[in-house]
């Protein structure tokens, strides 16, 4: 794991998406991080040595989720799929599909596998997967203040972990979407995740902490997350996670950070380490994942 020392930082942007307003300054003690993300390898040995199920393994609860067709009642999970051609991008459930039988082993869905990534990030776990995970080997997920403020590098207020510059030299720091999203990808392969730490580590010596997946945190998720810095507020911010627009799906949400492999300047700039995102927790995804942190 690498040492982050403590400090204080400018935290948030006022640039770009007002979720991540306003900048404050926050103090975060010193911790560890690893430096890449868990792997499907490192994941395989938990589910192996535990005989852990994940949540998208299990069967789901139809009270958990009023209205929902019989036929999306079963274990499964989200999984991204290219568009046909262009779509309108306000609409995410276009290149958004439940998927039965999606899972951290399946991570296309059924007829896919993992034999070929063990060095890729661990997809489609939910918040008590990591959380499970993290205590197996005797650590933590990071705080929303602490992935940020590592993701930084060290670097004060600049756009990317790795400066202002998009592209540094004109080639891609990170592995996110190349080309138009979300139908037309300019990598042969197509868009996915990579192996970790294929690109450079930033000034902490943290690999993927843009692009590839985003990445889970143990903060709830709070619009205005100022107001967590008062300690009146702070006992709320479960109930503050709730989705306003799903009033009927009281499932409560985390932040997450770093982007992945889906962003794209025209539809998505979040693999800032400004940038967050809300996630329930009972969802996992086929661009989400996370590291693991543990205090000094």
């Amino acid at each position: 794991m690498i040492v982050i020392p403590g400090g204080t930082f400018r935290m948030g942007s006022d640039r770009f998406y007002p979720e991540e307003a306003p900048i404050h300054e926050v103090h975060v003690a010193g911790f560890l991080i690893d430096p890449f993300t868990v792997t499907n390898s490192e994941f395989s040995k938990f589910v192996r040595k535990t005989g852990y199920v994940t949540v998208a393994e299990r069967a789901l609860n139809p009270d958990d989720y009023p209205g929902a067709p019989a036929e999306n009642l079963v274990p499964g999970s989200m999984v991204f799929h290219m568009t046909a051609g262009p779509v309108d991008l306000r609409d995410y459930s276009q290149w958004w599909s439940w998927t039965p039988g999606a899972s951290w082993k399946h991570p296309d869905g059924p007829g896919s596998s993992i034999d070929s990534r063990p060095d890729h990030p661990v997809v489609h776990v939910a918040y008590e997967d990591v959380e499970t995970y993290a205590h197996w080997v005797g650590k933590r997920l990071p705080t929303e203040a602490e992935w940020e403020f590592a993701a930084r590098g060290g670097l004060d207020q600049k756009s990317f972990v790795w400066g202002d510059e998009m592209e540094p030299g004109g080639k891609p720091a990170a592995n996110t979407w190349q080309g138009d999203f979300p139908w037309h990808s300019t990598y042969r392969r197509g868009p996915g995740t990579m192996p970790v730490g294929l690109f450079e580590p930033n000034g902490f010596g943290l690999y993927d902490m843009a692009g590839n997946v985003w990445e889970w945190t143990s903060d709830w998720y709070v619009a205005e997350r100022a107001i967590l810095e008062s300690p009146c507020c702070a006992g709320g911010a479960r109930e503050l996670s709730y989705d306003p627009c799903q009033p009927k799906f009281r499932i409560p949400r985390k932040v997450l950070k770093g982007g992945s492999f889906l962003c794209s300047p025209s539809y998505c700039l979040r693999f800032r380490p400004a940038a967050r995102s809300p996630q329930m927790i009972d969802t996992g995804m086929s661009h989400l994942g996370f590291r693991c942190a543990r205090d000094l």
